[in-house]
């Protein structure tokens, strides 16, 4: 399919995804379409199962994102929210509730902090793991 005139990604149907970056750049194109409610925990959960599957099928992917609290971006987002300590609950509820303390979307402040966090450390969305 073409990409459409509104710059976002053409859609594509998961088996032509080649990385974790293909998938979250279809999320963020229509977070509707792949995530339950718009939920970040759901896509927290999503995250999890992709990992599995790597795991499972034994394919080897670098995941700077990881489900849960672990991982450099959680630890990049502790210190980025002021957080003295990480958070046990996970990047997702802490970015929740950060969205609805300021008013604001959560899938796309998550967004905003996952475009922050790879601009700190050079990567575009095509050089850097989430799983």
């Amino acid at each position: 399919m073409a990409e459409t005139g509104d710059a976002r990604p053409a859609v594509r149907r998961s088996g032509e995804l080649r990385s974790v970056n293909d998938l979250l750049e279809q999320v963020r194109a229509r977070p509707g379409v792949w995530v339950r409610r718009g939920s970040l925990q759901h896509l927290d959960s999503m995250l999890a199962g992709y990992r599995t599957a790597l795991e499972v099928h034994g394919v080897d992917e670098e995941l700077d994102v990881m489900s849960g609290a672990g991982g450099p971006f959680a630890e990049w987002l502790w210190g980025h929210l002021g957080m003295a300590f990480p958070s046990e609950l996970g990047w997702a509820v802490e970015i929740e509730r950060a969205a609805g303390t300021a008013g604001r979307d959560a899938m796309e402040l998550f967004f905003e902090f996952l475009d922050e966090f790879r601009a700190e450390r050079g990567k575009s969305a095509e050089g850097l793991t989430v799983g």
